[in-house]
């Protein structure tokens, strides 16, 4: 009887287990579009998109609003957008591979494999290593503007400006983020390599990881049929259409335009620990150590309304964070009209991307929070209202410090020169040259990435202005200005003048430089002609408009040459690279060689 029981019992329980078999699971994430769409909204948004990913598998893929605004294109998950310094993980996944391969040790000098990468001082070249720059402990601090403002097309010359950029701390003792060290990583793995770090990313990772429209430059993020296009938000409300930035001579920090489903498979790697499919991409060592506190970031202290999200440090091109009791391995992205988010938690086997057509936005991290509290079933916080709050908070600020008197300005005083005597070239090693010209009645200032009107503001001192080429001069409080400082020899005669690019350094000091020798399109003429390094590598010399000397090697871009001296000239777009022509007993141009920072290369004129 008791047998019959126990039978008849199981039987009664069977459709219930069977029941709950076969119920489908609760969807975390069901209903939150509401909440997404609200940050948009109050962030004054055009778009982003998100994709989430658990384990192997993208769970959830959608894009909110525009990308293109004026058109009203929506944003889809296979929408592309830059993600700026996302890009730094990839890249230093590179040099973990290099490491597998026993081609690179972390711990060494990174002269051992760059002598090319010169630092401020001995110690620095002797004691700066790869593990240093991958987790921003070199002792230099940002000094971003050189590679910003001063924009270039050549590695190698940015690469050059680091000897003459200075620290600010001892190597190791403080973090400090800088995009000159993830350039520095890019150009170990082009030389260990011998190929280019854009075809290293293609070949080791889009290619294997199916990441088939991801790219490295706006010219390709143009040539897409689904790309965003960049976004600001002026004086708290007006959306204002931005030009893409052409990051390119500093990829390896920031180059790579990607979606969030492309960006998942990326993120399903690390979750999988460094496996796609079951195929390893990325060694298990080297995930364990790029996701591992390798330097402490900041002091991370617990929010007193937020107790459970706390520690701050950095792996290699990682961030780590405890949000609200799970390990979370994070990266921001920023770069003009983009803002970006990639993270996972390994614990957890979750992934989310957001990426975001707005510049300088807070829409990734709200997003991206939002989402964790409910896939990981945690007390829903209200981010997006944290943020509104804060938001209104610093407009009260601003709007109580209007109108108060600027203590450093002295009124009354007057320049000490004539405008005329401020004009000039000025040139910072570690930065590059500024262009001071008298326009009408003002001084301009060229830089290479766009120009300012310099305001005076008293004795010696001037206040930089940017011009946008559509919008004007903004010369409102809020403006973003720079002060730019002159200095005079002992005879009276402007040398030099300071300005605060780098906010944890005294002014930067750009000393007065000679302008280029002008000729005429006669003056030109005998420098004209094809020279031979090998009877079959050709350099052509030869003149386009009235007093412009071009230079054409096959395989490469068309140079222009600005004169430098007696026979002598630099290539204008890449800085450290100039041409220098013999002559005979007769002054016939017979020869001429090049000069560049691996070496000098002589080619003799044959017609």
């Amino acid at each position: 009887m008791r047998n019959i029981l126990s039978v008849i019992a199981l039987l009664f329980f069977l459709p219930a287990i069977a029941q709950k078999k076969s119920a489908k699971p609760t969807d975390p994430l069901k209903g939150i579009e509401p909440l997404l769409e609200q940050v948009l909204k109050d962030r004054k948004g055009v778009g982003f998109a998100v994709a989430v990913v658990y384990k192997d598998s993208i769970v959830y893929a959608k894009g909110f609003g525009y990308r293109d605004l004026d058109k009203k294109l929506p944003v889809t998950p296979q929408t592309l957008f830059a993600i700026g310094s996302c890009t730094k993980a990839f890249t230093s996944s590179l040099i973990g591979l290099l490491n597998k391969e026993g081609k690179v040790e972390y711990d060494k000098p990174v002269r051992d494999y760059l002598p090319e990468l010169e630092f401020y001082n001995n110690e620095m070249n002797q004691s700066v290593t790869l593990r240093d720059m991958m987790c921003h402990r070199t002792g230099l601090p940002r000094h971003d503007y050189s590679w910003y403002l001063f924009k270039t097309n050549s590695r190698d010359s940015l690469l050059r400006r680091i000897k003459y950029q200075e620290p600010t701390t001892p190597i190791r003792q403080n973090w400090q983020y800088n995009n000159f060290m993830f350039l520095g990583q890019g150009m170990v793995v082009e030389k260990l390599t011998k190929k280019s770090w854009e075809n290293n990313i293609k070949e080791t990772f889009f290619k294997p990881l199916g990441m088939k429209r991801s790219n490295f430059s706006v010219k390709d993020l143009e040539k897409s049929d689904d790309a965003s296009l960049g976004y600001g938000v002026v004086n708290d409300s007006i959306i204002k259409k931005l030009d893409y930035y052409d990051i390119n001579a500093m990829g390896p920090a920031g180059s790579i335009n990607s979606s969030v489903t492309e960006m998942a498979q990326w993120v399903m790697t690390w979750i999988q620990g460094g496996k796609y499919k079951g195929v390893e991409i990325l060694p298990a060592a080297y995930v364990a150590e790029a996701m591992s506190s390798q330097m402490i970031s900041r002091a991370g202290l617990p929010d007193k309304e937020i107790p459970d999200a706390h520690f701050s440090t950095y792996g290699f091109g990682w961030m780590m964070s405890s949000y609200r009791g799970h390990y979370r391995v994070e990266h921001g992205g920023n770069i003009d009209g983009f803002s970006a988010s990639t993270c996972f938690f390994p614990s957890d086997s979750l992934g989310i991307i957001v990426l975001s057509n707005q510049n300088a936005s807070g829409i990734p991290a709200l997003v991206r929070n939002i989402i964790s509290d409910r896939w990981l079933k945690l007390t829903p916080i209200d981010w997006n209202k944290r943020a509104n709050d804060a938001e209104e908070k610093a407009r009260k600020a601003a709007a109580e410090g209007k109108g108060k008197k600027d203590e450093d300005f002295t009124p009354g005083t007057k320049p000490s020169h004539e405008l005329k005597a401020y004009e000039g070239l000025f040139r910072h090693e570690g930065y590059g040259t500024v262009d001071i010209s008298l326009r009408n009645d003002s001084l301009i200032m060229f830089t290479p990435n766009g120009d300012a009107w310099m305001r005076h503001h008293h004795y010696d001192v001037f206040k930089a202005y940017a011009i946008d080429t559509k919008e004007g001069i903004d010369t409102s409080a809020e403006a973003q200005t720079v002060l730019v400082q002159y200095q005079m020899d002992i005879n009276g005669k402007i040398n030099s003048l300071s300005m605060g690019l780098e906010p944890s350094l005294k002014p930067l000091v750009f000393n007065s430089v000679p302008r280029p020798m002008s000729l005429t399109e006669e003056d030109l003429k005998k420098f004209t002609g094809e020279y031979a390094f090998t009877p079959t590598n050709l350099a052509k010399f030869y003149t386009k408009g009235k007093s412009i000397l071009y230079l054409f090697v096959e395989g490469q871009p068309e140079y222009e040459l600005i004169p430098n001296g007696k026979n002598e000239f630099k290539l204008k777009i890449i800085e450290g690279y100039s041409c220098k022509f013999e002559e005979d007993a007769e002054g016939k141009i017979i020869s001429v060689t090049f000069l560049q920072p691996n070496g000098k290369f002589k080619a003799t004129k044959t017609k």
